[in-house]
């Protein structure tokens, strides 16, 4: 007789361990020397790929798993190593996760591993949404797709901002409006295949935190795709669009769906950057004495220690619910997602500027690691959705009013 369980199963604890040996090993160490230099890390990317656990075929079986678990146990793992180098390596699962929600199985086969390059040569890949005056708001697009059918060619033009891998990757993963009219309905996504004429990245972005992830601007001039590039395909696209045009809901938002997909994931990311902020607080802790004895022992350390680790357990409650219902289709009725999402980035920067404090000065140098989670943590109440754009899906959901 089986039972309800929330015990991970083997191959999950082994998943898990594999990751974390790795985190521990490999990304820990380099963190604050990539940090330090702004620069994408290759030599750790190469070495992942090495091992397999950058590339299609360590994606797919996460992606496998159908309690959705996998992928944000692997997530979390790796950003508790360090989020900058976290992000150069999980940074192409949103262009997969865009490839995934909106394309056909072809082109899943076809693009997925061109995303992630090979072993001898690793590659990385961009999701590209955002634009200088349409952040949150995809409705407010300007980057437009227009076809050519003499040529059977989608030409893009526009500039999309703060694209992770934006410029250095192979495969760019472009959303743009088809029909400006329709607002987000009218929008599609299409893969810009590697060398394409007319793709060109702006400058590296100093950014705060995740200092080892690439992000800059991308400009499209005239960029010509091949008609198969438009993912889903022609015919799927024109039946979304005259169901939006008659009035109809449309489906498969080409930004929406992909964020809903990835939700659950980036919060895992968050989730990790507390982890690691909590665990090193609690053993410097235990460690640093203060009026002869561990400053552990005053109840105002230990009391925001025990908060910490109460919230984290909750959080990954969330994260595991909303990854499991995406996994197996069960809808977001009270926006799930984007209530893991919201929690774990507010935790993230509640936890890693808690760290700080117990550390007090030791912690606002760089002798210590808790300086870079806490730079690194801001980010995750901005991109993928601010914290006030979750509450506001999660107050459409659960009104049922589209409020502003």
């Amino acid at each position: 007789m089986s039972g309800f369980s929330l015990d991970l199963t083997e191959e999950q604890r082994d998943l898990r361990d594999w990751v974390r040996g790795f985190a521990t090993e490999v990304v820990r160490p380099a963190a604050a020397e990539w940090d330090e230099r702004e620069a994408t890390p290759w030599p750790v990317i190469r070495e992942a790929a090495a091992i397999g656990l950058y590339g299609f075929e360590s994606l797919a079986e996460m992606y496998g798993d159908p309690t959705g678990l996998s992928l944000q146990l692997a997530n979390e793992e790796l950003f508790r190593g360090d989020a900058g180098i976290g992000m150069a390596l999980f940074g192409t699962h949103l262009a997969v996760a865009g490839i995934f929600a909106a394309g056909t199985p072809d082109q899943l086969a076809e693009w997925v591993p061109r995303c992630f390059g090979d072993t001898e040569e690793p590659r990385v890949a961009a999701f590209c949404v955002s634009e200088p005056d349409a952040g949150s708001d995809v409705s407010a697009m300007r980057t437009r797709a227009r076809y050519d059918e003499a040529r059977d060619e989608w030409v893009l033009n526009g500039q999309k901002a703060w694209i992770t891998n934006g410029g250095i990757a192979g495969v760019h993963v472009v959303v743009a409006a088809v029909d400006p009219a329709l607002g987000a309905r009218g929008q599609a996504a299409f893969v810009v295949p590697p060398g394409t004429t007319g793709l060109t990245g702006g400058p590296k972005i100093r950014k705060l935190g995740l200092r080892a992830s690439h992000t800059a601007d991308v400009f499209l001039d005239d960029v010509r795709v091949p008609g198969h590039c438009l993912l889903g395909g022609r015919d799927r696209l024109e039946h979304r669009l005259a169901r939006a045009r008659e009035g109809g809901k449309a489906k498969g938002q080409a930004a929406m769906a992909t964020f809903e997909v990835s939700r659950p994931t980036v919060a895992a990311q968050a989730l990790g950057i507390a982890q690691a902020a909590y665990e090193y607080a609690l053993d410097y802790a235990g460690q640093r004495e203060a009026f002869g004895r561990p400053i552990v022992d005053n109840q105002s350390i230990a009391f925001a220690l025990a908060d910490l680790r109460t919230e984290l357990d909750a959080v990954r409650l969330l994260i595991w619910r909303a990854a499991w219902m995406g996994r197996n289709e069960k809808p977001f009725t009270a926006a799930e997602g984007s209530m893991s999402k919201l929690r774990a980035g507010e935790l993230a920067v509640r936890a890693t500027e808690k760290a700080v404090q117990i550390l007090g000065g030791a912690g606002y140098s760089r002798d210590h690691p808790v300086e870079r989670m806490y730079r690194d943590a801001k980010i995750y109440t901005i991109f993928e959705g601010t914290s006030e754009i979750q509450r506001l899906v999660i107050a459409r959901a659960i009104t049922g009013r589209q409020l502003r």
